[in-house]
């Protein structure tokens, strides 16, 4: 007999909690293979040897058959000399550096366990059912390799059952680090009127009849609590806006299946796709039958999601609704609650019963959201079932820390070439979510064994997440808010060269000290140049007019007009209390409070109070999100707009002025000036492209979430030839601006400029 053919193999990627190492072991098994598979804390290890046939048969179905949610980002194969082993085998885990292998998201139940809730006798109904496929994985892990004493898991030990299916190869739970049942694992406890009930099929039939009488409940969720009533029920969602203070941003709505949710909005197939995956995030849809009121309040798009928890399953069974608002368990800007006597004390004046079960958060996770925009998913939101997967590199970012922005936060370490990315923090503007940054941020770099030497910032002063970078006392690199958000497109795409940047977001500390965010950068790793940028708008009042877009509009129609926009006979001005008008109009004229922006979020505002979609905003982007809702498809008009190094829009104000005197419909009005954006995109790209050469574009910044604009933007320029890239991995908002602050700062560290 020929000597066998023997490899050893090594996997970077997601390849841990995922049930690679038992794929591993049944596909050796199948094709005759002997040998070993090894979690360490760096990598897998795959050590195979078998005839000349089967081997290269098994390298390709490693990287073709590997399980749904793992990820295979590297494979390096060596030859070796043959040991002659037997059989093949699953070897203990190894901790042997500092290194740390990817850390797997939450992932939806599985199909299979669903099943095994059926028919299992000791899973019966048994709602924390998981195995290796499937399960509670970021939010329950303490440290690396992922093993169940270093989770949560570590307090409930196995019953006889459970651990005889833990060690064996051959089962689906074999080193199912969550594995659990009704004998041994989590149980839930409701509580309500100051009475505990612990038996599940009491408690599943208490909380039905509580959201059948239009009753809210907090239940805690993987990442935290969410709080939860009947979608369909409008005085249940009144009551929950009321005590959530919540007056006017959407709620996601959970529905039992596609079906449910194909009744409300459309669905097309790759939205259905991202629906269903084991990520299970919020998916934006274009909304039909109009779902329960106060669910969209007058918005087109509808945050649809799937049950992703065994619980959701049994819930779902028994009610009668098809949709429940599953929204995030908190109060105001503050962090999701996970604690559960937190979640008691929090909630007994606010819900009528709260589900709590005795197994430890450890790493918070809201529900990730994302959009389908020019046919790619598009995270908005990035959090449970995307983090904290990294985004691999082409150079090396070991050792930086960068903080991110105050809006959306997430910070990201760097580890080798690859960018880890926090779960989804939050807006940084009191100390409750400043706790949880920074209690995160220390987790991570535990976690991730990082002792960082170098951190990136926001040049903005104020800042909190600058300021703790600040406090760090280690070398920082502070960099500008737009080129980090350009950057970020850069990263994940791997261009290295000169790109035309767009950025168009709502604020960003601009180096002239004005606040920046209609930007054309010409720009690559390691600087820029602001080749052009949107007018600045004089901003009555300075913050408060992003609260109050009126006064946006004001001064648009001041910069358009003069004095004269008083006598306008348009409704927003005749609606205007003329006595506050001419105090802003003189603080205009005198320049008293009215910092300038040139922010593209800005310009959206003040469009929406013109045309009265929006003067007054009670959440954050409700003006530009209420302006998008309100296009008129099939539209192809425009304004004019001047274009130059500063790009005038007082032409576009004084049509749409015109329009408005005119009568003309306020949808059409929303789809012209969203095309004299998408023109200025073009005219202006363009124009470098003739100076420079340049043909790539990178769309950064939170208004490219608006999906019309994205996409006939997408359309205009690659249909001429350019080379159009827009994140996805990441969020194109703030919440991505931490991953191009890493990258800057690493080129800086690079090149000795540090």
């Amino acid at each position: 007999m020929k000597d066998p053919v023997a490899r050893l193999i090594r996997i970077e990627g997601l390849v841990q909690g995922v049930g690679f190492r038992p794929f591993v072991y049944r596909l050796a098994g199948n094709l005759n293979i002997s040998g070993w598979v090894m979690n360490r804390n760096d990598a897998v290890m795959i050590r195979v040897e078998g005839s000349a046939d089967a081997v290269p048969v098994f390298i390709e179905r490693l990287k073709e058959q590997a399980p749904a949610a793992s990820q295979i980002d590297i494979i390096n194969i060596e030859n070796v000399f043959p040991e002659y082993l037997k059989d093949f085998r699953i070897l203990d885990s190894q901790d042997l550096s500092d290194e740390t292998s990817e850390i797997s998201p939450d992932i939806a139940v599985c199909n299979d366990c669903l099943e095994d809730m059926k028919y299992q006798p000791h899973r019966l109904n048994y709602p924390f059912i998981n195995c290796t496929n499937c399960g509670p994985r970021f939010s329950i892990i303490r440290d690396f390799p992922y093993d169940r004493e270093k989770t949560t898991m570590s307090t409930f030990k196995m019953c006889a059952q459970c651990a005889s299916e833990y060690s064996t190869i051959t089962d689906r739970r074999f080193h199912a680090q969550p594995i659990a049942c009704n004998t041994c694992g989590p149980w839930y406890t409701l509580h309500i009127s100051n009475q505990m009930k612990n038996n599940f099929t009491e408690i599943l039939r208490i909380i039905v009849q509580l959201i059948a009488e239009g009753k809210i409940i907090a239940v805690k969720g993987i990442g935290g609590f969410h709080l939860m009533c009947d979608a369909l029920n409008p005085d249940a969602v009144k009551r929950l806006r009321k005590v959530k203070k919540r007056e006017g941003k959407p709620f996601a709505v959970m529905f039992r299946d596609l079906k449910a949710i194909h009744e409300y909005a459309e669905v097309p197939e790759e939205e259905a796709a991202l629906l269903v995956s084991w990520k299970r995030p919020i998916v934006l849809l274009q909304s039909k039958n109009k779902l329960t009121d106060g669910i969209c309040l007058g918005l087109n798009t509808l945050g649809a999601f799937l049950p992703y928890m065994p619980f959701h399953y049994l819930l779902f069974d028994k009610l009668k609704t098809g949709a429940l608002v599953l929204t995030s368990g908190n109060f105001a800007e503050e962090p999701i609650v996970i604690d559960n006597d937190h979640a008691i004390e929090a909630f007994k004046t606010v819900a009528d019963a709260i589900l709590t079960y005795n197994r430890d958060i450890f790493n918070r996770t809201d529900d990730s959201v994302v959009r389908l925009i020019s046919g790619k998913e598009r995270v908005m939101r990035r959090s449970r079932g995307y983090a904290p997967s990294p985004v691999r590199l082409l150079f090396d970012v070991d050792g930086i820390l960068a903080t991110g922005a105050e809006l959306a936060n997430c910070f990201c370490i760097g580890k080798g070439k690859q960018a880890v990315l926090s779960q989804h923090i939050g807006d940084l503007k009191n100390a409750e979510t400043l706790a949880f940054y920074t209690e995160s941020t220390e987790r991570f770099l535990k976690l991730y064994r990082l002792k960082p030497s170098l951190v990136a910032a926001d040049m903005h002063p104020d800042y909190l997440s600058t300021r703790y970078a600040r406090g760090l006392g280690i070398k920082i690199v502070e960099v500008q808010h737009h080129h980090a958000h350009i950057a970020a497109g850069m990263a994940e795409h791997g261009i290295d060269e000169p790109v035309i940047g767009v950025c168009f977001d709502g604020s960003g500390y601009g180096p002239d000290g004005n606040t920046w965010g209609g930007e054309f950068l010409i720009t690559t790793l390691d600087g820029f140049r602001r080749y052009a940028h949107f007018d600045t708008i004089p901003l009555p009042g300075g913050d408060v007019a992003t609260r109050e877009p009126w006064r946006t509009g004001l001064s648009l129609l001041y910069m358009a007009y003069g004095k004269e926009l008083t006598e306008l006979e348009i409704p927003f001005i005749r609606n205007l209390d003329k006595k506050i008008m001419a105090l802003v109009t003189e603080a205009l004229e005198k320049k008293i409070n009215t910092p300038l922006s040139s922010g593209c979020g800005r310009l959206f505002d003040g469009v929406a109070a013109i045309t009265g979609l929006c003067t007054k905003s009670l959440f954050h982007a409700e003006a530009p999100m209420r302006l998008e809702a309100a296009i008129a498809p099939g539209l192809t008009d425009r304004y004019n707009v001047d274009i130059n190094a500063t790009i005038s829009f007082t032409k576009t104000i004084q049509q749409i002025t015109s329009d408005l005197l005119n009568h003309v419909h306020v949808s059409v009005i929303a789809a012209r000036f969203h095309n004299t954006i998408i023109w200025s995109i073009f005219e202006t790209a363009s124009k470098i492209r003739n100076e420079t050469g340049i043909t790539k574009v990178v769309l950064s910044g939170g208004s490219f979430q608006n999906k019309y604009m994205a996409e006939q933007a997408i359309a205009l320029l690659t249909g001429n030839d350019f080379d159009v890239y827009m994140a996805g991995k990441v969020p194109v908002n703030d919440g991505g601006i931490a991953l191009g602050q890493l990258v800057i700062a690493a080129r800086k560290r690079d090149k000795k400029e540090i």
